[in-house]
């Protein structure tokens, strides 16, 4: 029972040095306090994006995550709820804000975990993707529905910190290089990289150039990708 106790206080204190990191972000990006001079002003933009992050970090579904948010009395306190909100009004929101304060808030939160300017020894690039909608395979092949909404996710890792430096998405199949052009630019731009390590996927001329020439960053030519080239130093 004491173990259980200091089991939980731990995890509650770690929960509270998150919010508190995340308010900082999310006031750091000057996002404006309600969404329009008509809102119900019930819940500021800042608790809400908050929140957001919190149940990200928490790896939770929206119902689930508002269930337990509404058992942390000591969370609550240092957002300011006086009253914790449906799911659905964390969706809503999550589908109205804008794209650009939730990269500012990747940069202001990757501000926080590099202390200095060195750069990052080796950096992995690799995409995936998935359809938006919640029916199966199964289910969509026994009803013949065709799962028309997709999303294409591609992201850069430190491999010594397993850290994100950079994403990409669109909401339509595409080839995995039309992302790699923009998400290099992107996560040099955030944190430079002495190595970059792709896989066959990424092999054309165009993107080892980029590398070489724009970037200043050298290739591996230990993985498969760079060897069939065979010619790059």
């Amino acid at each position: 029972m004491v173990k259980s106790k200091e089991t939980l206080k731990r995890s509650s204190s770690r929960n509270i040095r998150f919010i508190r990191a995340a308010l900082s972000i999310v006031k750091a990006i000057r996002i404006s306090q309600y969404s329009c001079k008509y809102s119900k002003k019930v819940y500021t933009q800042y608790q809400l994006l908050a929140l957001i992050l919190f149940k990200d970090y928490r790896n939770q579904h929206y119902r689930d995550f508002i269930e337990d948010v509404g058992d942390m009395e000591s969370i609550q306190d240092e957002l300011g709820l006086s009253v914790v909100p449906h799911f659905t009004t964390l969706q809503k929101f999550f589908s109205r804000i804008k794209s650009l304060y939730l990269r500012y808030a990747f940069g202001k939160t990757l501000s926080l975990l590099y202390s200095n300017d060195n750069p990052i020894p080796i950096t992995a690039i690799d995409s995936s993707g998935f359809t938006s909608g919640y029916s199966s395979h199964y289910y969509s092949a026994r009803t013949g529905k065709i799962r028309k909404h997709f999303l294409k996710i591609s992201i850069s890792v430190d491999t010594d910190t397993q850290v994100i430096t950079g994403f990409i998405a669109s909401k339509s199949r595409a080839h995995d290089t039309r992302h790699a052009t923009k998400l290099l630019r992107q996560c040099h731009k955030i944190r430079r990289s002495e190595c970059y390590v792709m896989d066959r996927r990424y092999g054309s001329e165009a993107i080892h150039r980029q590398i070489r020439e724009e970037l200043h960053a050298r290739l591996n030519h230990s993985t498969p990708f760079l060897e069939c080239r065979g010619c790059w130093g």
